[in-house]
């Protein structure tokens, strides 16, 4: 089973997501740090991003690899999700990353979080759920994270967003019968419990009551 968790930057994609792999027992992929190592590769290595795309051993868990090397803090920097953004409306990079992906999610049971999951890489998940919140939200979440001014992460999340929401290949919407969840007045918890409860709902296994159930 495939459980896909879609959304923009800030909508708690991340930690929704792990949560809700752990309390069903479930394998996490965060597709978007896979777009996140190409990119960080790229611009370390000046090879073209659909190059490193065919050919780049990423390694996904706790902790993000390259080719063995660590890179989970690396990839997580305000330059590297500008980058990254960039790098994933490429088509060869998304042709590449996205066969990968429905390679590693054809068999066992999948929790995954990205931007077109419900509606390019298993568009025949059992659950489809797409995460919102306010843009001001969203901002203030990330800024949290990152320590960044708030009206600086507004302003490049607004052009992440709108770059995102008009690639030709793959634009960041709602699958067609995804669950919108709009978490602006939810906590992780809250929006975790539904998704379980969806999840259940489509036969998936785990305890009745688990941390975010």
């Amino acid at each position: 089973m495939v459980v896909a968790i879609d959304g923009p930057a800030g909508a708690g994609k991340s930690t929704i997501a792990r949560t809700v792999a752990e309390a069903l027992g479930f394998t996490y992929l965060d597709s978007g740090a896979m777009y996140r190592a190409v990119a960080l590769a790229a611009a370390q290595s000046g090879r073209p991003p659909a190059e490193i795309a065919a050919s780049l051993r990423i390694g996904l868990g706790d902790r993000i690899t390259i080719d063995g090397r660590d890179v989970t803090d690396a990839i997580r920097t305000p330059a590297v999700s500008e980058l990254a953004s960039r790098v994933a409306a490429n088509p060869a990079v998304r042709e590449a990353l996205v066969s990968e992906q429905r390679r590693m999610v054809s068999s066992g049971d999948w929790v995954v979080e990205g931007r077109d999951i419900g509606n390019v890489v298993v568009p025949a998940a059992a659950v489809k759920v797409f995460l919102t919140a306010s843009p001001e939200e969203r901002a203030r979440r990330r800024a949290t994270q990152t320590g960044a001014e708030v009206a600086t992460v507004l302003a490049e999340q607004s052009a992440r967003d709108e770059r995102d929401r008009t690639r030709a290949h793959s634009p960041l919407a709602p699958a067609a019968g995804a669950v919108l969840l709009d978490t602006t007045d939810l906590d992780a918890g809250e929006v975790a419990a539904r998704i379980l409860a969806l999840a259940r709902e489509a036969g998936a296994g785990g305890p009745p009551g688990g941390a975010a159930a």
